[in-house]
């Protein structure tokens, strides 16, 4: 890991184990241009000459005449709109006439260690001894304005963090059209690429997708004020020959929880532009003068070992940079959640029922669900009054939580805070706090509306609320839900010409409110959801180190949900859960030893009533619980590789692995989608493992027993494959240990 400037080339080297990216001033006008990011280049060579500006049409101070083909063909760092770069472009900048325009020089730099917190936003964090940040001082002197690039990498991560920050340094006032977090300009140099995305909807987030890359614009994208089940801010650029073992890879997110946009671009001349930011269509900001803005953080990380390679430097970054907290390193409890079990039909005794179960069996938590609210017995009501519903919870939560603690469990809460219902009483005081257009009959989704989370009241008093209800008792986790989208984007507080910035401003009040909730309460361990997987983002892993993955616990339907989610983010933030069948999503029948296996690769807990379950299950999750507890810490913290895809093989069978970090230790799952007759046993590749080492292979049976395989060496497990005869029956599946001897 290094970052240096080369004075004599006017070039910028930034290092990483095996990547480099390298930027270059110039000529006189010190235009910021990409040279190239992946494999490593001379750093003392002139790469300079790599940005063309030797051959036609040449920089603008030595041929004027064709500015525009220079700016247009140009491969910027940060490109800039109003000035003749025709592609999508990074920084649109109003005066005070309504001028766009906006032309960057770099003035300075500086190369520190570590890297600064960005102000109000989740970014990744590093010291002295493990990152490096790079900054780019940039100045546009007409509109007396100031931008500084930020680049930061990681020791042992092939990773970039980029993000920028705008001063207004003059007496105009100007207007922020857009302003995206990071570019990536780069020629294609005869490589065909696919543009790969995660995109669903609810009960079925985060499926791949693998399209060509042409010549125009491909995205993904959110408007809805949240990054949202449709799509999801993650995307990556892959060789067209790159699979999940080999073949180049350039994965792209955002630290961000809103709207935005992330797009590839192929230009007339076969060159790429990859961007990442806020979404500009129902975004703008006055910048006062001395005022500043600063972008979400973007993170692209660069792989020459395929999908998986990609993968594995995202889960690194986010488990070691991004995510805080006391339970960043910790095994999750197992929990129940008796949402599945009992919708809003609980009470007291129901929930001690559950818990009592549940505690025979090694189960660690009890999360009372919606419903112990207000007046809340449908989803119709009360969302906004987070005061105890003692018709249900008798006796108040403190005694329901003592009881719980007594019988050993951990207790923890679902909260919604960023909604209110109409019919609830905090509405019919504050009608004016839901967001919403004047004159216009709000839309509803779950017959609520959205809190105005730009205005502080409205944060104070529900944060209020919470607090207090997280006082009364010992709260030990909370399930912070958001259930609709944002829609009608009108505030009864923001002036006409700042309405722009209403959706922002709300993602910044979240943020607000959940760093207030964990500077409160340090010991909380906080899970994000929305409407299950609907805010799966790296923003929300800053402050909560699991985010619930899909209200679509059918284990069949999460393979390809938590194939597509694990691309990019670590199992140990998965939220997932074992329930009953049929499912209330699909109404799959699956084997429970299937559900066990699937949930193993997440947080896993249960979402069902245990008091109404047969023996022969009961005992099976003994099994279950004893099997989580002896690999957490193994799916947690080590190495993913994806074996196999279902979604590639036509729904034979679906296959991963996890690789402790010393490579001592492995943990291989298969699950078999669709069986079929007259076909011999599988060889399966096992990757990841020491290959100077032999491994001992145990199979898991039904009751948690080991059946031994044998001992192989690394060469042979990966290069023949392990031998597993197939299961009988769909939808069964394979757990397999390998420890190395």
């Amino acid at each position: 890991m290094n970052i240096s400037y080369n004075e004599e080339y006017k070039t910028f080297s930034i290092e990483t184990d095996a990547s480099g990216y390298y930027i270059a001033l110039a000529d006189d006008e010190c235009f910021a241009g990409h040279i190239h990011y992946g494999r490593k280049l001379g750093g003392q060579d002139d790469l300079l000459q790599l940005l063309k500006v030797n051959e036609y049409p040449f920089t603008p101070s030595k041929l004027k005449r064709e500015k525009l083909s220079f700016f247009d063909a140009f491969q910027w760092e940060y490109p800039c709109g109003g000035m003749g770069d025709f592609r999508e472009s990074a920084l649109d900048i109003r005066n005070d006439r309504g001028q766009p325009a906006v032309s960057l020089r770099v003035r300075s730099h500086e190369i520190l260690r570590g890297k600064k917190s960005l102000d109000g936003l989740p970014a990744t964090w590093g010291g002295d001894d493990d990152c490096m940040t790079l900054v780019l001082h940039c100045t546009d002197d007409i509109l007396n304005m100031e931008v500084d690039l930020f680049y930061s990498i990681f020791d042992g991560i092939d990773a970039v963090a980029r993000h920028a920050e705008i001063r207004n340094c003059g007496t105009q006032q100007l207007e922020i059209r857009k302003a995206l977090s990071f570019c990536l300009d780069m020629d294609r140099q005869d490589k065909d690429f696919d543009f790969i995305s995660l995109y669903g909807s609810w009960a079925r987030e985060r499926h791949i997708d693998r399209v060509p890359l042409h010549h125009g614009k491909t995205n993904v994208y959110s408007t809805r004020g949240e990054t949202g089940h449709q799509m999801n801010s993650f995307a990556a650029l892959a060789e067209r020959n790159a699979d999940w073992d080999k073949g180049e890879v350039y994965g792209l997110n955002l630290v961000y929880s809103g709207n935005f946009i992330t797009q590839a671009e192929v230009n007339q001349f076969d060159s790429i532009r990859f961007v990442t930011g806020i979404n500009p269509e129902t975004f703008s900001w006055k910048l006062e003068p001395g005022k500043s803005f600063t972008t979400p953080e973007a993170v692209l990380v660069w792989s020459d070992r395929g999908l998986n390679g990609m993968s594995q430097a995202f889960h690194d970054l986010w488990r070691d940079h991004l995510m805080r907290g006391s339970w960043k390193d910790r095994s999750r409890p197992i929990l129940i959640n008796n949402w599945e079990a009992t919708f809003f039909d609980f009470d007291t005794d129901k929930l001690l029922s559950i818990a009592k179960e549940a505690a025979a069996h090694g189960i660690e938590m009890l999360v009372m669900d919606d419903g112990w609210f207000g007046h809340r017995n449908k989803d119709n009501s009360s969302l906004g009054d987070w005061f105890v519903n003692e018709d249900k919870i008798k006796g108040g939560l403190a005694q329901l939580v003592d009881g719980v603690n007594k019988l050993g469990l951990k207790f923890g809460i679902w909260f919604e805070p960023e909604m209110i219902s109409p019919d609830s009483e905090l509405y019919r005081a504050h009608p004016d706090w839901a967001i919403q257009v004047a004159g216009r009959e709000p839309g509803q989704a779950r017959q609520q509306l959205v809190l105005d989370l730009s205005r502080k009241e409205v944060r104070d008093c529900v944060y209020s609320q919470v607090k207090k209800v997280l006082e009364s008792a010992n709260i030990e986790y909370v399930k912070w839900d958001m259930n609709r989208p944002l829609s009608d984007l009108g505030s009864s507080c923001l002036p006409q010409d700042r309405m722009g910035e209403l959706s922002h401003r709300y993602v910044l009040g979240v943020y607000e409110m959940q760093e207030r909730l964990l500077t409160d309460f340090p010991n909380l361990l906080l899970e994000n959801c929305s409407g299950g997987g609907g805010r799966f983002d790296p923003g929300m892993l800053y402050y909560s180190p699991q985010i619930w993955c899909s209200d679509d616990t059918d284990a069949v339907e999460r393979l390809a949900i938590q194939e597509g989610t694990a691309l990019a983010y670590p199992l140990s933030s998965m939220g997932a859960h074992i329930s009953v069948c049929p499912s209330q999503a699909c109404g799959r029948m699956t084997p429970f030893r299937t559900r066990g296996f699937v949930a193993l690769a997440g947080t896993f807990g249960y979402e069902l009533d245990i008091t109404k379950m047969s023996g022969e299950d009961k005992a099976l999750v003994d099994v279950q619980v004893a099997c989580y507890k002896k690999y957490s810490s193994l799916i947690q913290k080590g190495d993913y590789y994806r074996l196999v895809s279902a979604r590639e093989n036509g729904g034979d069978y679906d296959a991963w692995e996890v690789v402790s970090k010393d490579r001592q230790e492995a943990l291989v799952t298969l699950v078999q989608v669709l069986a079929r007759p007259n076909w011999h046993s599988r060889k399966l590749p096992v990757k990841g493992l020491d290959l100077s080492k032999r491994y001992r292979a145990e199979l898991e049976d039904s009751m948690g027993k080991a059946s031994d395989l044998g001992i192989w060496s690394a060469l042979t497990l990966a290069n023949a494959g392990l031998l597993l005869s197939r299961p009988w029956g769909d939808f069964q599946s394979q757990l397999i240990h390998l420890m190395a001897v």
